[in-house]
């Protein structure tokens, strides 16, 4: 009871003039916050407030977006702590090997600072190399393209988000996990691995993997999960531990994912990084995974929606505030 009196009050504090008191999410579900569809904020890992939108429950999985970037630089961290694949050492990616791009490192796609040529958004917008590859003409094999692109720069010297890298990170694990070239078996592959190294031990049951024709998963924006197992996601991005204590992601690994990037100090490896400490995944419209760690308590805050991308700058702050004031003090 204690507790809950001290987050209203640091709510409250927060967000002045709201419902906070007696509703710390309620300010999530405003009209200028946009389709708002549902919010969970976990406490040291207990819920605290939990609430869907009109037509919304626990029946339904919530695509991830770009959020999807961060699971997948789970699964890489998962490969490195097995010796499989090296950070600093050059991308296991055969057709790089002959030419200036075989000095990328995996280090360097998880900070997004390859060097390849790419526009994320183009205008128009359908001119976007990420629309082109996964809308128009490289849905059976999303990888070969990303993969075929040019350097525009230095590996390691200029920060540009890029959702195709984080599909040559998903091909990267699966190659390393299998040699076929059957779309079947390789999506078998990939999704058994996530499934076995990360999803079942945190306790996530719904989660929905999309790949490509050849079997590639969409590793920058395609994966689909319910409410409560995106704030599971959320809580490894804590400590990296499942609900029974166990250790599923590596301490080292999380630091690492935790760093900024030397080419943008608010990025670090497939994570955004807030300057009030908050590590989160992010994704196109509005989907959010906030988190954060102080004093041995922790807090995440899960969004999931349809907020249009000139409004996200705005209404972002609001989301921290709220992660923010619920993390104890201690």
């Amino acid at each position: 009871m204690k507790k809950t009196a001290l987050l209203a009050s640091a709510l409250a504090l927060a967000i002045p003039g709201s419902a906070a008191t007696r509703d710390p999410i309620a300010p999530l579900f405003a009209p200028d916050q946009g389709d708002t569809r549902a919010v969970l904020l976990l406490v040291d890992g207990r819920p605290v407030a939990k609430r869907y939108a009109a037509g919304y429950s626990d029946a339904n999985r919530f695509i991830s977006w770009s959020m999807a970037k961060s699971v997948t630089a789970l699964l890489v961290g998962e490969l490195v702590a097995d010796g499989k694949l090296q950070l600093d050492a050059p991308a296991p990616v055969a057709e790089w090997r002959d030419d200036a791009r075989r000095n990328i490192t995996l280090r360097q796609l998880l900070h997004m600072s390859s060097g390849l040529r790419h526009i994320e958004v183009g205008q128009p917008i359908e001119s976007s190399d990420t629309n082109q590859v996964l809308f128009v003409g490289g849905t059976q094999d999303m990888a070969a393209r990303a993969i075929a692109r040019p350097l525009a720069f230095r590996p390691g010297t200029h920060f540009n988000y890029d959702s195709l890298t984080s599909i040559i990170l998903a091909e990267i694990v699966t190659r390393a996990l299998t040699d076929s070239r059957d779309p079947r078996v390789r999506a078998r592959a990939y999704r058994d691995f996530a499934e076995q190294r990360l999803f079942r031990p945190a306790g996530v049951t719904s989660a929905f993997l999309e790949f490509d024709g050849s079997g590639t998963q969409v590793g920058g924006s395609l994966i689909h999960m319910s409410l409560d197992d995106w704030g599971r996601m959320g809580r490894l991005l804590v400590d990296g531990k499942g609900p029974d204590g166990t250790q599923i992601v590596a301490p080292d690994w999380l630091a690492f994912l935790k760093t900024p990037a030397p080419t943008n100090p608010h990025y670090g490896g497939h994570v955004w990084l807030s300057p009030n400490g908050l590590v989160s995944m992010r994704g196109h419209l509005g989907q959010f995974v906030f988190t954060g760690a102080k004093g041995g308590h922790s807090v995440v805050l899960v969004r999931l929606g349809n907020t249009r991308e000139d409004r996200l700058e705005s209404v972002t702050p609001l989301y921290e505030r709220i992660a923010q004031a619920a993390l104890p003090a201690g």
